[in-house]
């Protein structure tokens, strides 16, 4: 076919025909690489050391989800939670120990730990603070922590 024989509608049309196939098909593979990525980050029916849960409170449950950030080369106190609970590593490394049994576990960005319940034990840092998520599932009438 000879350029003076060519349809003008018909190349318009044809480039726009090409052009809404460029584009859609674009949106299509960008829609199919926007996907929903869900991973179990921690399921335990008993804490890090083994120790396996017993039960939870009795009354109407509560819920607490904390942020936790705790500076480079410090050691928190000893203490014990009533109550399971869960914590996430968001940033930083952090070694947990038990006080009695010397059992230590070293956790790092994306780790997830079971808590110990009614189990002294502390958090350590070393050379980098540490960002924490800790969720509790308690009643409210249970501290976090004692």
């Amino acid at each position: 076919m000879s350029a003076s024989k060519v349809n003008p509608h018909m190349t318009y049309r044809l480039l726009i025909a090409t052009a809404l196939l460029v584009l859609t098909g674009g949106a299509a593979a960008q829609q199919a690489k926007a996907t929903v990525d869900s991973r179990v980050l921690l399921k335990s029916q008993a804490s890090w050391d083994g120790t396996p849960y017993e039960s939870y409170p009795e009354g109407r449950p509560e819920l607490t989800l904390l942020k936790i950030k705790i500076p480079a080369n410090t050691a928190l106190k000893w203490h014990s939670h009533p109550i399971p609970n869960a914590a996430y590593v968001v940033a930083g490394e952090i070694t947990v120990e038990a006080r009695d049994s010397k059992k230590r576990i070293h956790l790092k960005k994306g780790d997830a730990l079971a808590e110990m319940v009614d189990i002294v034990h502390r958090g350590q840092t070393g050379d980098m603070p540490v960002e924490l998520i800790v969720f509790y599932a308690a009643t409210a009438a249970t501290p976090l922590s004692q």
